[in-house]
C-alpha cells in the first residue's frame, strides 16, 4: 500500500524539483523555458492538492476540505493582488493593476472555469450513459456555499457604487470569510467515493493518514506560492515579446497563471465524474475572492502607506461592475442547484464577448446583458432565493455529498 502512495507522489515531487531549483538559485533562463518548468511544477502541485483534499474528506467535512483546497489554490492570486495593493500605497499607478488582476481572475474563474468544468462533466456523463445530459445537479448541501456567494455578490455592488474599497468594508468581508470557514467546518465528515492515490491515502492508519494529508497540503502550498509568481512573470514576458498590451497582460495572462492550480484541480474532479466537487471548488474560490481577497486589499493598501480606503478610477469601477453583474448571473442561474448546459454556454459566450467588444460602452452593454439575464434567472428561480440567502445562517446544513448518479440529471437523447 505504501508503494502505491509513494509512486505517484514521488513523480509529482520530481516534477517540481527543476522549478524549485530554478526559483531559489537565481538563474534566469529564457521565458519559454521558465514557462515550461514552472508550469509543470504548478500542474504537479495541483495533482497533490487534489489528492490531499479528497483524502481529507475522511476526517473533516467535504465543505471544509474544499474550502482549504480553494484557499491554497488561490494563494498565487493573493500574492500578486496584495503586492499590487501594497505597492499602490506609495505608487498610485499600481491601484489599476490590483483592480485589473482581481477582476480579471474573478471573471476568468466564473466565465471560463465554471463553464468548462460543467461542459466537460456533461460530455463525459453522456459518453458513460449514452444519454443526453442536460444539467449538472448539486446536492442540497451546496446551497450553503451558494448562499455565502450570493450575499458576497450583492455586497460587491457597494464597490462600484461608491468607487472605493474602505477599511470598514474590508474588515466586514474578512469577518464574513471567517464565518464561512466556521460554517463549513460544522458539517460532519462523510464517506466519500475515492479512487486512485486519494483512496490509497484514505486507507492508511488514522495518524499516518492525517500526517500525510497535512504534509501534502503544506507541500502543495509551498510549491504553488514559490512557482506561481515566476510562472506569471514568464507568461507575461512571453506575451510582451509578442507585443500584447501590458494592462491586458496583468488582467488576463497573470490571472490565468495564478488561477491555474484551481482550474487544474476542478478539471481533475470533473474528469473523474465528480462534477459537484469541481463546481463546489470553484464556488468556494469565488467566495474567498469576494471576501478574503477583496477584504485584504484595503489593508494591504494601508500597510503600504495608503489611506483608509482604496479609491478606484472610472475604468476600475467599470471592471468591478462588470465582474459583480457576471457573478450575480452565475449565482442566479445556479439557485435551483442545477447548472444547465445553456447556462454554461451563455457564461462562456459572454466571457468571450468582452474580448471582441473592448471599450467603455461595450463594458456597460455587457453589464446590462448580465443584469437582464440575471433578473430573468432570479424570476425563474424566485422560490429558491430566500432559502439560499438563509442557508449560511441555518443551524444544521444539509449533507454535501451525493453519488455520481444523483449529481447528474439525464434525459433520453
Amino acid at each position: 500500500m505504501v508503494s502505491k502512495v509513494l509512486r505517484p507522489l514521488a513523480l509529482c515531487v520530481a516534477l517540481t524539483v527543476p522549478a524549485l531549483v530554478l526559483r531559489f538559485s537565481g538563474l534566469a533562463p529564457a521565458p519559454v523555458v521558465s514557462l515550461l518548468l514552472f508550469g509543470m511544477a504548478v500542474v504537479a502541485a495541483s495533482f497533490v492538492l487534489a489528492w490531499a483534499a479528497e483524502a481529507a474528506q475522511v476526517d473533516i467535512s467535504g465543505g471544509l476540505a474544499i474550502a482549504i483546497l480553494a484557499v491554497i489554490a488561490v494563494l498565487p492570486e493573493y500574492a500578486v493582488d496584495l503586492y499590487f495593493a501594497y505597492t499602490a500605497g506609495s505608487n498610485p499607478d499600481y491601484v489599476a493593476y490590483a483592480a485589473a488582476n482581481m477582476t480579471g481572475s474573478n471573471r476568468l474563474l466564473l466565465g471560463l472555469g465554471w463553464s468548462v468544468v460543467v461542459l466537460i462533466t456533461l460530455a463525459l456523463a453522456k459518453r458513460r450513459s449514452g444519454k443526453t445530459v442536460r444539467a449538472l445537479v448539486l446536492e442540497s448541501g451546496y446551497r450553503v456555499e451558494l448562499g455565502f456567494l450570493a450575499i458576497a455578490s450583492v455586497v460587491a455592488f457597494l464597490i462600484p457604487a461608491t468607487g472605493q474599497i474602505p477599511l470598514l468594508l474590508g474588515f466586514a468581508l474578512l469577518g464574513f470569510f471567517v464565518f464561512y470557514l466556521w460554517k463549513v467546518s460544522r458539517a460532519e465528515a462523510g464517506e466519500p467515493h475515492l479512487v486512485g492515490p486519494a483512496a490509497t491515502i484514505a486507507q492508511l492508519p488514522k495518524r499516518g493518514r492525517r500526517t500525510l494529508v497535512v504534509g501534502l497540503f503544506a507541500f502543495a502550498a509551498v510549491v504553488i506560492v514559490a512557482c506561481a509568481e515566476p510562472f506569471a512573470h514568464a507568461l507575461i514576458a512571453t506575451g510582451t515579446q509578442l507585443g500584447i498590451d501590458q494592462f491586458l497582460l496583468v488582467q488576463w495572462l497573470a490571472p490565468l497563471a495564478s488561477e491555474a492550480p484551481e482550474f487544474i484541480v476542478a478539471i481533475l474532479f470533473a474528469v473523474r465524474g465528480k462534477g459537484a466537487d469541481a463546481i463546489g471548488t470553484l464556488i468556494s474560490s469565488k467566495v474567498n475572492q469576494w471576501t478574503l481577497l477583496v477584504g485584504s486589499l484595503p489593508l494591504a493598501y494601508l500597510a503600504g502607506g495608503g489611506g483608509a480606503a482604496l479609491h478606484l478610477d472610472a475604468r476600475q469601477v467599470e471592471e468591478f461592475l462588470l465582474t459583480a453583474t457576471q457573478t450575480l448571473l452565475g449565482v442566479a442561474a445556479l439557485l435551483a442547484l442545477r447548472f444547465p448546459r445553456w447556462a454554461a454556454w451563455t457564461l462562456l459566450g459572454l466571457f468571450a464577448a468582452q474580448f471582441a467588444l473592448p471599450g467603455q460602452t461595450a463594458r456597460y452593454v455587457l453589464c446590462g446583458i448580465y443584469a437582464v439575464l440575471a433578473l430573468a434567472a432570479l424570476v425563474r428561480n424566485r422560490r429558491h432565493i430566500l432559502p439560499t440567502l438563509a442557508a449560511p445562517f441555518r443551524r444544521h446544513p444539509d449533507p454535501t455529498h451525493a453519488d455520481e448518479h444523483e449529481q447528474l440529471l439525464t434525459s433520453s437523447r
